[in-house]
């Protein structure tokens, strides 16, 4: 049972050092039971304390990262059951299943579209994170298509065969790129944990029958001392999978229940019968609660709808994604180019910009801090006025850039437009823009100073 902050407390040294990075151990202990830093921030806690902090040190979903450097991926360490809570922390991983029975250009030709699979989305590049390997003949042509891919891609791999010495043989060649080994269970798991704790790498564990089972293997490669470690339910059909994960999910946070306190990897293609039922499926992964989704095939028509679902739904609620405030040049402008103005939302933004950039005309696009929101909301909670817009105007340092005195507003706020020309003064004119940003290239090719 994990511990209270005060009982944490009564085991740490009580030096308020700060050198753990709060004020006071009390507000260090508070962090701790909360799951949300490490017990080796603290330097001067005893070996004996650590062992029995170490229980509430581990936030209720243990991280797990595969990979290395920029291309690492890392799942797990949630906190809550929905996103309104507090919010997602680490979006699953999206990946591809090659097996070695693929011939050499059927897996040059997976490797190659994965590589390709990359958008821009709002200031964020939305990619594939994972490729799976799974063997299904010998040692031999797994170790040899494992070393292809290698050769091919940076992403991370996970390593499938439920028989160390396949598992072993690809490690040799892979292992200083951290992938993630799959195929552990109830017997196998020591040889599985010993491989995983030699190269340093996480293991996945294969439920054998149901939950209980997975939770009794994990609970013994934990007890040899392995940390990372991903659950695989196995779960035959859509609606066992979605009970079980919701179940692992509310065991680790609702109960404390460490050994099902780990982020999970899914198969979508197992419960779908077509590419189509399959992008369904891993939508419901996505939602509830999976760590990684390991795809038969990942065109684009499948990637980037749950690539931006996954940005969706990964995003602070409470913090909209933005940009920064200042003045943004688009294209080459000069004096007589056009100037609009709108809010940092990072969509708002975006859309904006691709508009312009579509219209061929070099423009000044002046981004203000309006705490996130969207035009009209921001106008509607005093954060994008007259008042607040033209002292931007003003500070920004625009008026250095141009020749002319004629500044854009998007069109639903055409109602401010007399105003912002009063705060403004020095002779500037205020013009009404489009109501929608898909009028602007037409709007800016008719642009006069």
């Amino acid at each position: 049972m994990a511990l209270s902050g005060l009982d944490i407390f009564k085991k740490l040294p009580k030096t308020n050092c700060k050198e753990c990075g709060f004020p006071t151990c009390l507000a260090f202990a508070m962090k701790l039971a909360a799951g949300q830093i490490e017990i080796e921030a603290c330097p001067y806690v005893s070996e004996e304390a650590k062992t029995d902090l170490l229980e509430a040190a581990a936030p209720p979903i243990r991280k797990v990262t595969i990979g290395k450097d920029e291309n690492a991926l890392v799942i797990g360490e949630e906190l809550v059951l929905f996103r309104h809570e507090k919010t997602f922390v680490h979006p699953p991983g999206f990946g591809i299943l090659v097996k070695d029975d693929l011939s050499d250009s059927e897996i040059e030709d997976k490797v190659k579209k994965i590589n390709e699979v990359s958008y821009e989305r709002v200031g964020q590049v939305l990619k594939a994170n994972i490729i799976a390997v799974e063997s299904t003949k010998d040692a031999a042509r797994f170790t040899e298509v494992v070393k292809k891919i290698k050769n091919l891609t940076t992403i991370p791999l996970v390593l499938m065969s439920k028989d160390p010495s396949v598992i072993k043989s690809a490690l040799d060649l892979t292992s200083e790129g951290k992938p993630l080994i799959y195929g552990a269970n109830k017997d196998n798991y020591e040889q599985m944990a010993g491989l995983a704790k030699e190269y340093n790498c996480p293991l996945t564990v294969i439920s054998d029958n149901g939950l209980a089972s997975l939770a009794e293997t994990t609970e013994k490669i934990a007890n040899l001392g392995l940390k990372e470690i991903v659950l695989d339910p196995t779960s035959v059909s859509l609606d066992v999978a979605l009970k079980d994960l919701v179940f692992i999910r509310r065991a680790a946070l609702q109960k404390k229940f460490r050994p099902l306190g780990y982020p999970v990897i899914t198969f979508p293609y197992r419960q779908a019968e077509d590419d189509y039922t399959e992008a369904l499926v891993a939508a419901v992964y996505l939602l509830k609660y999976a760590g990684i989704i390991v795809f038969n095939s990942l065109e684009p028509w499948k990637a980037l709808p749950l690539m931006v679902l996954r940005q969706n739904i990964f995003t602070d609620p409470q913090r909209p994604l933005t940009v920064d405030e200042g003045v943004y040049e688009i294209g080459k402008p000069d004096e007589n180019s056009p100037v609009l103005v709108t809010t940092n939302f990072s969509l708002t933004y975006f859309i904006v910009s691709t508009e312009v950039e579509t219209s061929r005309v070099p423009s000044w696009l002046c981004i203000m801090d309006a705490e996130g929101l969207s035009v009209l909301t921001a106008w509607a909670a005093g954060k994008f006025t007259p008042e607040r817009i033209a002292p931007f105007i003003k500070r920004s340092g625009i008026n250095d850039k141009i020749s002319h005195n004629k500044l854009i507003i998007p069109g639903y706020l055409a109602q401010i437009s007399g105003e912002l020309e009063d705060e403004l003064s020095d002779s500037w004119k205020v013009v009404i823009g489009p109501r929608e940003a898909g009028d602007l290239p037409a709007f800016l090719k008719s642009w006069s100073p």
